[in-house]
């Protein structure tokens, strides 16, 4: 979820770098949960009003509908895990994803990276990191608020070349497919072990790093759609729905107007953007970051021109203090986008509001920020948020959760690696 600078990004913030002025939202944070270990994500089943926790170092949580934590886990695969770096890491479990037939069935779909698989190819084995799986898992027969532990289906196995860069949201669409974010394969520029070196893995067609994938989880591992772009093109991957992205770090469906999807994407050392995923969208990495031209040779540079063609640009960019330009200048915001949800609760006049953020303005101290992303004619502004009840709240901001009434809650911790029980989730409100 990170990008690669840093210790460059360490060292302005000691400079004073400051962030760019920008108009503000007036908010309020409400504790919900804490006692946790960098949650991920927080959603809650269709129908139900009991909301799941992600905690990246392996174990599921349920924060009951009266409020309080339930005691114990819902599911902990920690013996399914690498062993995590307690000082930062992008492993662990990453997601989880309610089919609309779960009150039904009892299924539900989890993602995370685990060791990587035996039957893995052989020389991929002597250098890459993990594999990225994408499992079903059951709810437990005797008790709701637990899962089966001894039941699992693995969906999807994509070998990883390096730790980071996963991504790997998963969520149902409307349509009641599944759909899965996946980073480009990580290390940086989308260069290196188990990259394509001439395109990069984004704009790859064959290669299942740096897109969006759609598939249908009913089939033996899984059915890819008849209406995915590129069904019937020898020349695409067909599980691919999107493409060109870097590290899309936290996606969402929006739950009300036409339930589009929004995806963060992790810029390398200057842009961080938002995009709307569409069908066969391509976002440009790594030929573009954000909505500029791109040299993996030198990323801090950007040409004034490149081949464009067929690509979507972001609905939302800042700079990112990683490049020694903006941050001497000030005008940076942060080093790491996390996407968000849509705003649909009962504050009307957030209808429609996208809340989104940046883990840090820097590596070494907590500096999160909160955004909130606003259409009007078509075109996005960004306005900073302003947290008005928690003075000096700068955590870093690990991701964001969304309930079934529209309200929009938002994960920090005070430490850069899965550590520690002192995480929070709150809710953001008026």
């Amino acid at each position: 979820m990170l990008n690669k600078k840093w210790i460059l990004a360490a060292a302005m913030a000691a400079m004073g770098a400051a962030p760019f002025a920008a108009s503000a939202l007036d908010v309020k944070l409400e504790v919900v949960a804490e006692g946790l270990t960098h949650p991920m994500v927080m959603v809650s089943p269709p129908g139900d009003d009991r909301k799941f926790i992600v905690e990246q170092t392996g174990t599921i949580k349920i924060l009951g509908a009266d409020g309080k934590l339930l005691d114990g886990d819902f599911l902990n695969i920690k013996h399914k895990l690498p062993p995590l770096k307690w000082e930062f890491d992008e492993e662990g479990l990453l997601g989880i994803a309610f089919p609309p037939d779960f009150k039904k069935t009892g299924k539900f779909y989890i993602s995370y990276t685990g060791n990587l698989r035996g039957d893995a190819d052989l020389g991929k084995q002597l250098w890459y990191a993990h594999t990225n799986y994408v499992s079903e898992m059951r709810v437990s027969k005797d008790d709701p608020n637990k899962a089966d532990h001894n039941y699992e289906r693995i969906v999807t196995a994509i070998d990883w070349p390096q730790f980071n860069h996963n991504g790997h949201w998963i969520g149902f669409g409307p349509d009641g497919m599944l759909y899965i974010s996946t980073g480009d394969g990580g290390y940086a520029n989308d260069w290196g072990i188990g990259h394509n070196v001439t395109i990069g893995n984004g704009q790859d067609k064959t290669s299942l790093h740096g897109k969006v994938l759609r598939i249908d989880v009913k089939g033996d591992p899984y059915t890819v759609p008849k209406d995915n772009p590129f069904v019937g093109n020898k020349d695409y991957a067909p599980e691919i729905w999107a493409s060109g992205l870097r590290n899309p770090w936290r996606c969402a469906f929006d739950m009300g107007g036409s339930k589009e999807l929004f995806c963060g994407d992790v810029g390398q050392n200057s842009y961080e953007e938002i995009n709307i995923i569409t069908k066969g969208g391509n976002y440009g990495w790594r030929a573009m970051e954000g909505d500029h031209c791109f040299d993996y040779v030198n990323p801090n540079s950007h040409p004034a021109s490149c081949d464009q063609a067929g690509m979507t640009a972001p609905i939302i960019e800042y700079k990112n203090c990683s490049n020694p330009a903006f941050a001497s200048k000030g005008d940076c915001e942060g080093i790491s986008i996390t996407g968000g949800y849509v705003y649909r609760g009962p504050h009307k006049p957030w209808n429609g509001t996208y809340f989104f953020g940046d883990w840090s303005k820097s590596f070494m101290v907590a500096e999160g920020v909160l955004f909130a992303g606003k259409r009007s004619g078509g075109k996005w502004t960004k306005e900073t948020v302003n947290v008005t009840n928690v003075p000096g709240f700068n955590d870093f901001i690990l991701g964001f959760g969304q309930d079934n009434q529209g309200h929009v809650y938002v994960m920090g911790t005070r430490a850069r690696g899965p550590n520690g029980e002192q995480d929070k989730i709150y809710r953001i409100v008026p």
